[in-house]
């Protein structure tokens, strides 16, 4: 009997003790694993470069490529800036992958969707094109942390911004569209975020239309039954999918550049979504009443569970102090996510560079936080 007790512990608490057993680590800010992972990103880049000067292909452009680099701009800045002795090392590396975030062939699908017209050559418009949002808020943050930021660069981001400001304030639901007639919430949270970014870097007052976009994610973005933020909606303010989850752990992120009290509400609702079992943790994607199948918002859901979402949350439980919280999404995260050590490098094997980009922004989430 002894011996069956025994084995139920060490079946039951192994796992996640195996697990976790680097999630202290990595909520702290650990250099050792920060560097790792910053390391794997910044050889990313390096080997993108010379595939692009030596035209020899397999670089990844498209919507894919606009989030692998974006995201390695993001994480690599916040390491900046809880790690300011590696900001020689690491600013100019931020200003190329946000600016190579920023070039024509990473937004293919949207020029397509807008029936040819491209969202930097149409500013001057109404149309939202509320995806550029993720290369503005890469800019910003380049732009915030390297003194060499380029000053062509500093022309087309401060153009960008204008225009975001500008349609933001003019629209009565804090909705931008990101294909015609569709807006998610996410992506403006992310527009938010670069404005906020922006004024951080120039010293230029945006308060005002970040209060408006604040009020309208509280007045019409949110689901009232369930908290969470409305996945894709029309710019008037109509519900075009459910409350999900993976959409409200991104903008808990964003939201945090621009709004640091937003953001925590949004982090509130999101945690609510836990589900636990042994010391691991994830986040179900649907809430009360919702039922869906997920896309490739969510990833693949397995008993309603959203992995994306489940990676997402990371960043606002390390950003907010839920040490308990960021560890158990953390043995998660370990678990299935494979992490790899090859000399000074780590990577998580099964996300690819992706995975690793988004997962060195969200477990270096905090230092990017509104005041």
């Amino acid at each position: 009997m002894a011996g069956i007790v025994v084995a139920l512990l060490v079946v039951g608490l192994l796992p996640s003790w195996w697990c976790g057993r680097d999630a202290d680590e990595w909520y702290r800010g650990d250099p050792a694993r920060v560097r790792g992972l910053a390391e794997e990103l910044v050889a990313f880049e390096a080997d993108d470069d010379r595939r692009r000067a030596a035209g020899s292909g397999g670089v990844i452009d498209r919507m894919w490529g606009l989030l692998a680099h974006q995201m390695t701009a993001l994480g690599l800045a916040q390491v900046c800036l809880e790690h300011p002795e590696w900001r020689k090392r690491y600013a100019p590396i931020v200003t190329r992958a946000a600016a190579k975030s920023l070039l024509p062939e990473m937004r293919t699908e949207f020029t397509s969707a807008w029936h040819g017209k491209d969202g930097l050559a149409d500013l001057d418009s109404s149309n939202g094109h509320a995806y550029l949002s993720y290369p503005a808020l890469a800019l910003g943050m380049a732009r915030l942390i390297d003194p060499a930021f380029p000053p062509d660069l500093a022309v087309q981001h401060d153009a960008l911004i204008a225009s975001y400001e500008r349609r933001l304030l003019a629209s009565p639901t804090g909705l931008l569209d990101t294909f015609p007639g569709e807006a998610y919430p996410t992506d403006v949270a992310a527009v938010a975020a670069a404005i906020a970014v922006h004024g951080r870097a120039t010293g230029i007052d945006h308060t005002a239309v970040l209060a408006h976009w604040a009020q309208k994610v509280r007045a019409v973005q949110i689901d009232r039954g369930t908290g969470l933020v409305l996945q894709r909606m029309g710019v008037d303010g109509r519900a075009h999918d459910a409350p999900r989850a993976s959409g409200t752990g991104l903008a808990a992120y964003f939201a945090g550049f621009a709004d640091r009290a937003l953001a925590e509400e949004l982090a509130t609702v999101l945690f609510r979504q836990e589900r636990s079992f042994l010391g691991f943790s994830a986040i179900h994607e649907y809430g009360n009443g919702y039922r869906g199948a997920g896309d490739m918002d969510s990833g693949p859901l397995v008993l309603g569970i959203s992995i994306s979402a489940t990676g997402f949350a990371l960043a606002p439980a390390r950003s907010f102090g839920h040490r308990d919280m960021f560890t158990r999404l953390f043995r998660t995260t370990d678990l299935f996510g494979l992490p790899l050590r090859s000399g000074p490098r780590l990577r998580f094997a099964s996300g690819g560079v992706i995975g690793n980009a988004l997962l060195l922004a969200f477990l270096t989430s905090g230092p990017e936080l509104a005041p």
